[in-house]
């Protein structure tokens, strides 16, 4: 059976009378400790290390990563905007976007960074911009990731400009007068420091075409291993074997290329516990299942339904008796099939019961490693649920509101009757 990452028993059912299920948790103390390990990945000639926001993107997480040192990468306009309400200055700001925003023109003017992500992207920007410096997402025509849908490099994905296409780049460039100064990869999410060295070089190919070049970023998708035996990014280790090729391109041609990396899931997803009520118990017989029902599901994690993805699932009892274990599905709150936390590992389609305290109504269940991509990225509204509130754990037994539940009022507000 799983066990609790960071939240006690005692602390589980303290959550549950002062704030309700279900309810996020984000534990301060972790996402310090992993932003510091981000801060230290090596490098040859310089470091700047992004939050990529999209995994969490409550203003104290924001407020948090800045006040430790972290830089920030948005994925649209309205991220950067966040990201300047919450009050981090603008040029720490860097938008990587598939969708130009219409005040783009602001948002640099402001101080965010731009990086062009297509053709068209370039020429808008030299358009708004001739004659200064910019940012290019190149395709280095490399991949990775447990699936097509966490793989954003080669030949089957759409971000950035593909490699065989600098020509182009160049030619827009020199109408516009643009210097590129920083190159911007990403392929998707991996744990092998082999993949990153092949990007790497990959990418230090592409940038000794580009001799105006001064940083380097080699983006996010640092795999992050949730359930007992998955491997995660060990990030010193693949830091270490590319500060050589950084320094061997230094030599060959004379530049000393800054680094940037970008992770997200791999600062925030430990840090994060969902917490829920069970609010039912059924089963479909003796050669049937045994179901958990849970008053959370897709509309506040949908990694599951979406994926097949898995997170460590721990049941608390609300007494402090002794209780036996029993196998059982765990599924949310949903008028919805597919809104099922225990599916077949990889396969949405498919169910893998998990061995779990016996749970009674009334009990909690609590579902790890739900700091990344679950508050931020979920079926939100879905059956009219309202958003659910959020945490920070500040020490053992301390907790702060940092985002309210949301009321049935304000999820109808822009809805107009006349």
């Amino acid at each position: 059976m799983e066990t609790l990452a960071f939240l006690t028993e005692e602390e589980v059912r303290q959550i549950k009378v002062a704030y309700g299920t279900p309810v996020y948790v984000y534990d301060q103390a972790t996402l310090l400790d992993r932003a510091r390990q981000v801060l230290a990945f090596p490098n040859a000639f310089g470091l700047t290390a992004r939050y990529a926001m999209k995994a969490l993107p409550t203003a104290a997480v924001l407020r948090l990563m800045s006040f430790v040192g972290l830089h920030i990468d948005a994925s649209s306009g309205f991220e950067a905007e966040r990201a300047m309400r919450a009050g981090l200055p603008a040029g720490h700001i860097q938008l990587t976007a598939q969708q130009l925003p219409e005040n783009l023109r602001q948002l640099v003017k402001a101080g965010c960074l731009f990086n062009a992500c297509s053709l068209h992207q370039l020429e808008s920007y030299g358009i708004l911009f001739p004659g200064s410096e910019v940012s290019v997402r190149i395709n280095p025509g490399l991949g990775s990731g447990h699936s097509n849908r966490t793989n954003v490099g080669g030949l089957s994905s759409s971000f950035g400009v593909w490699h065989e296409h600098l020509d182009e780049v160049f030619a827009i460039a020199k109408r516009h007068e643009l210097r590129i100064t920083q190159m911007h990869t990403h392929i998707g999410s991996g744990s092998d420091p082999a993949t990153w060295v092949h990007c790497a070089e990959l990418s230090l190919g592409i940038a000794a075409r580009m001799p105006e070049m001064q940083t380097l970023s080699l983006g996010g998708g640092y795999k992050v291993g949730r359930m007992q035996g998955e491997p995660g990014a060990d990030l010193q280790a693949i830091g270490r074997e590319i500060v050589p090729m950084f320094e061997a391109f230094a030599e060959r041609h004379g530049r000393k290329l800054h680094l940037e990396v970008e992770p997200g899931t791999w600062l925030v997803a430990h840090a994060g516990a969902l917490v829920c009520g069970v609010m039912d118990v059924v089963d479909t017989g003796a050669k049937g299942q045994r179901f958990y029902k849970i008053d959370a599901g897709m509309t506040e994690i949908l990694r599951p339904s979406l994926y097949g993805a898995q997170h460590p699932i721990v049941a608390v009892p609300q007494d402090l008796g002794a209780r036996g274990e029993a196998e059982a599905l765990v599924v949310g709150h949903c008028c919805e099939s597919g809104d099922i936390l225990t599916p077949e590992p990889g396969n949405p389609e498919g169910l893998q019961p998990r061995r779990l305290k016996a749970a009674h109504i009334g009990d909690l269940i609590v579902i790890e490693a739900a700091g990344a991509y679950c508050s931020a990225m979920a079926a939100k509204n879905y059956n009219a649920f309202p958003e659910c509130a959020e945490l920070l754990r500040t020490r053992p037994g301390e907790f702060k509101l940092i985002r309210r539940r949301q009321t049935l009022d304000q999820l109808l507000q822009n809805e107009l009757l006349d």
